[in-house]
């Protein structure tokens, strides 16, 4: 391959840590318009339950990278922030309406992936990976997001069905003009993808495909203040 080899690197600390809020930051102002200070002030709250996935170049810079909240005092923050304009609903109580357990969800709150590298797609497919086999690994059985219709719809073409929460609809948000709240069975995406969508199954759910970027060995979540699981038997 003539591209550099990339590491998926799941919760990363330190250097690593910083590259990963680099590429966020940078991606969300030049996307969205959303300054530091903006991420602070929205994602500061769920810090103690913050883990990040970041794909990193051979020299140390994330070119990729995945925030995701887990429950935790200050809740998720998809639910929470399904109470503001323009939706204005419970977002609890819409989320268990449609069946998801909150207290077994991950929120995937930012997906930033920059561009111009040439291997987007490729970046984006181990970012994907990374959060289905965090997820299994930590017994998360669902995930929730407030995602931008252009995104949702990358992942649509994919194969990956998203539904949106109850009494929810597209509006603007943080930047977006137009974000839903949405939510994800794991197991049922993976189920439908394996029947409907092979290639995407083994991209997703396996890592086949991802030549090129070293992936973890190792999905159990210990980070201090991280509310996780045991992986269940079978």
């Amino acid at each position: 391959m003539s591209a550099a080899p990339l590491r998926l690197v799941f919760d990363p600390e330190d250097d690593e840590l910083e590259a990963a809020r680099r590429c966020e930051a940078d991606v969300f102002l030049a996307t969205y318009g959303n300054t530091a200070v903006e991420l602070a002030a929205e994602y500061g709250p769920y810090e103690d339950a913050t883990g990040f996935l970041a794909v990193l170049d051979e020299g140390g810079d994330a070119v990729g990278a995945v925030r995701f909240i887990a429950p935790g005092p200050s809740g998720l923050k998809t639910l929470n922030d399904a109470g503001r304009e323009p939706w204005k609903v419970d977002g609890v109580r819409s989320a268990r309406s449609a069946g998801v357990d909150p207290e077994r969800t991950w929120d995937v709150a930012t997906i930033a992936v920059r561009p111009g590298a040439g291997r987007g797609g490729l970046c984006a497919g181990a970012l994907y990976h990374g959060i289905v086999a965090a997820s299994a690994a930590n017994s998360v059985d669902y995930l929730v997001m407030i995602m931008d219709s252009h995104a949702r719809l990358l992942l649509t073409n994919l194969g990956l069905r998203t539904h949106p929460l109850p009494g929810t609809r597209s509006g603007e948000y943080l930047g977006s003009p137009s974000s839903t709240p949405l939510w994800v069975n794991i197991d049922r995406t993976s189920r439908y993808l394996r029947s409907e969508s092979p290639d995407a199954y083994r991209l997703i759910f396996q890592g086949v495909g991802l030549d090129g970027i070293a992936l973890p060995t190792d999905w159990v979540w210990r980070r201090r203040g991280a509310v996780s699981r045991s992986p269940r038997d079978g």
